[in-house]
Parts: structure tokens; sequence; C-alpha cells
């Protein structure tokens, strides 16, 4: 373990103020396995302070108009993208996710959910109608909901974070938020940035730690009248119990089990590059990530031959190194519990093409007691397998063989989730047929994770509740009135 001299120590962000906490979690890098910060232990008593703060902040805050709300967003955005660099770095060693990532994907991103809802905050339209024979005219209004309480996860700490924060405060509310007590470092160094920016005191209040005290405590808190959640289905479950009391809004975005489905005019030179990529990019820690890989008879041995070579290419090895592909696993446990799934599979006499258990994995000195694993490919499995069942959130992706249309969206659908699908057809017809079948949120055709945050983001079935993006998420974030003058 480091000197306790050397760690990193944050500190809760609450009425515009960094705030010491009582007790506190230790993080690890997950590319050395070494303590890297420690993080507050926040509970009841620290999320009362932010409610407070937020609740004191509210009047002044939702009073400004959409405009003024949109120039601080903006100025935010901009502060951050002056310390991409800095943030990138702080995000590989936090998340173990590789630089190249951080700096093109996850820090780019936080940045840009700024300026998206900077700008779509001043474009928003309401309803109205007239009834000549009553002399009456129906408008509708929109007010922000409150106190929004914003739960992210670890896998793509800004990115996410801002996400949920960006349209909060754009439609004015404000945020008592917590980020992943293993991913805070990022949203920590955000604070720092919210008074330059402009952002009033209270407006947006950062409670760390657990889940099970931290979490549960703006689930439960009366005057948070909203929670938007992504992370597991488990805890969904319990935010949904415990916020049912209170009657709260709640925006749900869970996991995913997403197949791909590949026919046999597929283009593969097109295919297995972007097919490998949505299967193992971040380490296969996104939930929009493929998993189910279904390939039409005519091809499947060429693809899987052609797949599992271009997988190999993938280089596994310290986050730091730019020509790294695959970084290092969120911790000790979730690795263990990956590698676990990839023993099940082989205990079900399933074949293991390459990766864990098959390929040797050499890491840097550095490294040795990082959580790394190497992309893992898995064919000769059956759909009843937990392996094809459940979401197992790290590089391994089974691939297996179908024959007609009829089957493949039958299979595909054959899971609880219904996040993301991707089709790889030529056939136009096909794929607007294919995809109106499939159940899920997305659908990618001949492509993956290409998105426009105009366009509703979330899943059905077992992957979530509710939608976000620039109408969904202006809907969500306030209460829609509808007023009638007689006249």
């Amino acid at each position: 373990m480091s000197s306790s001299k050397t760690l990193l120590v944050l500190e809760n962000f609450i009425a515009g103020k960094f705030v010491p906490c009582s007790s506190y979690i230790d993080s690890y890098n997950p590319s050395t396995g070494d303590v890297y910060c420690r993080v507050p232990d926040s509970g009841k008593e620290e999320v009362e302070a932010a409610v407070r703060a937020a609740k004191d902040a509210f009047p002044v805050w939702s009073s400004k108009s959409p405009l003024e709300r949109s120039q601080i967003l903006n100025k935010l955005a901009d502060l951050i993208e002056h310390d991409l660099e800095a943030f990138a770095q702080a995000e590989s060693k936090d998340q173990g996710k590789t630089i190249t990532f951080a700096r093109t994907v996850d820090i780019p991103r936080a940045v840009y959910n700024f300026r998206f809802f900077a700008s779509s905050i001043l474009h928003h339209t309401t309803e109205c109608t007239e009834m000549v024979a009553m002399g009456c005219l129906h408008y509708t209004s929109r007010t922000p909901v409150g106190i929004a309480g914003l739960i992210s996860p670890w896998n793509l700490p800004l990115y996410l974070l801002t996400w949920k924060i960006a349209p909060a405060i754009a439609c004015g509310n404000t945020v008592v938020a917590k980020p992943s007590e293993m991913t805070s470092v990022t949203a920590w160094m955000m604070c720092k940035l919210f008074e330059k920016a402009g952002i009033p005191h209270g407006v947006v209040n950062m409670v760390f730690g657990m889940g099970s005290k931290a979490g549960e405590a703006i689930v439960c808190h009366p005057d948070v009248p909203l929670i938007s959640f992504t992370g597991s289905m488990l805890t969904a479950q319990c935010i949904t119990e415990k916020s049912a009391p209170h009657c709260k809004k709640l925006s749900l975005e869970l996991g995913g089990k997403n197949p791909a489905l590949i026919f046999d005019d597929a283009d593969l030179n097109q295919c297995i590059p972007a097919t490998v990529r949505s299967s193992f990019a971040n380490q296969g820690e996104i939930c929009l990530c493929t998993s189910r890989i279904f390939v039409q008879k005519g091809i499947y041995n060429e693809f899987l031959k052609r797949f599992v070579a271009e997988t190999k290419k993938w280089k596994v090895g310290n986050p730091s190194d730019p020509a790294v592909d695959v970084g290092a696993l969120i911790s000790k446990e979730h690795l263990e519990k990956v590698r676990n799934y990839v023993k099940k599979a082989q205990a079900e006499g399933a074949r293991i093409l390459c990766g864990e258990g098959v390929d040797s994995l050499v890491l840097p000195a550095g490294n040795q007691k990082g959580y790394f694993m190497l992309p893992t490919v898995i064919t000769e499995i059956k759909d009843e397998s937990c392996c094809m069942q459940e979401e197992i959130f790290g590089p391994v992706t089974c691939v297996v063989a179908f024959d007609t249309e009829e089957e493949v969206i039958e299979r595909a659908n054959g899971v609880k989730y219904g996040l993301a699908a991707t089709v790889w057809s030529s056939n136009v017809s096909r794929v607007h047929r294919v995809a109106q079948r499939l159940q899920s949120g997305l659908v990618w055709t001949n492509c993956w994770l290409v998105r426009d945050l105009n366009l509703p983001f979330g899943g059905m079935k077992a992957s979530g509740v509710g939608r976000e993006g620039a109408k969904d998420s202006y809907e969500f974030f306030t209460e829609v009135k509808t007023i009638t003058i007689k006249h």
C-alpha cells in the first residue's frame, strides 16, 4: 500500500465549499492494485447538508432565464476542455481505462454534454390549443422539479455524471450527486471549476461514498423528488422500493446483454473491426457493448477465423501507454467475477478460442498486481448458458451460428434485457424489418455507438425505465402544467 502521505484525499462539495468527512474509503488504481486515493464515506448527515444547500439555492437558480443558465454551462464546458489532459490522466488512473479512450471519448463527451444541453435548453417549445366555442385558451408550462438526486456508475465516470448534471441544471433544478465510490476523482476535480464557471453555491453538491449509505440517503430523502440512476438492475430494484413511499420521478438506465446479428450478406471488412471494438472497448465495461454475436451459417467459419485474429491484435497493458487497447478492469472482485463466467462456460463444454485461460498475458513490471484480462472469445455455447443470459461487463463475448432471420430474432430477444443491438446486412429491407422486431431501445445497423443526443437513449425490459436525450431529459427534469384561460 502507498504511504498515506502520498494519497489523494477527496472532500465532499457542499454549498460551494469542500467539506472534510469523518471517515474515508480506500480507492484503488486498477492498473497497479495499489491504493490511489481516499474517498469520503458519507452518510445521512452529509446528504442532509447537501440537500439543505440545494434547497436554499433552488429559488435563485430556477428563476434564472434559460439563456443565463446556458451561458454558465458553456463556460463550464470551456473550463473542462481547457484541462482535458489532466482530466483524462485522472480518469485513466482512477478507472483503469486506457489514456487514449479517456482522451478521445470520456472527457470530450463530458464537455459536449454541457454544450449540448446549454444549446437544447434554448429551443424547447410548449403546447397551446384553443376552444373557440367555449372561449378558452389552453397552454402548458414547464417548471424545474426541484432537487435532483443523481447517482452515476464507475465505467464512464465523468461522461455519465455530466450526462445527468447538464440537463438537470439546464432545466433549473439544483443537484445532489453521488458518483461511484470507486471512481470519484474527476467529479471532485470538476467541482473546483464550478465557481469559476459562475455556478452559484449550492446548485451542484457532490457527496461521495457508498451506495448503501450515501446513495440510500439521497433516495430516501423526502425533499429529493427525482432520482436519475445508472447502474445495476439489483440496485435499481432497491431504489424503486425505497423511493416508492415518496412517489419520486425515476430514470433508471440499467444493464444490457446486447446482440449483434450478422447476416451472410454483411460487409465483413467493416463488420469485423467494428464488432471487435463493440465487444472489447473500455475493457467491455460499457452497457452498450456487444456480448452475444449471432452469425449466419454461410459466413460463420470465415467470420470466426477473422474475428479471433483481429481480437488477438488488441494489446493489453499499462493504460498510460498510447499503444494499449485494453486497460485494467475496475477492481479485483470484478476481475474475478468476469473470470468465473469464462470458467463456467468451460465447465459447460464451450470452447475458448482466445483470451482468458488460453493465451498468456505479459504485463509490465509495474502492472503485475493490476486487474488485467485478455479479450476472450467463447463459442459452441448454448443460449441458456449464463454467459449468454447474464451481463458479464468485461472483455468477453460469445459467438454462435444461426440459420434464418426468424430464428435469430427470437434468440436475440430471448434475454431479460433490451438495451442495444446491432444488425449487419447489405439488404435495406432486412435491416428495417429486423430492427422493428428487436426488443431493444437502440438498434444500430452496419455501425456501432453512433449517437445523436437529440434522440432518446434507454432500454426495454430489465434494461431500465425512461429515456434520456434532448426532449426526454427536458421532460424528465421538469414538471408540466396545463393552464386554461377563459376569455
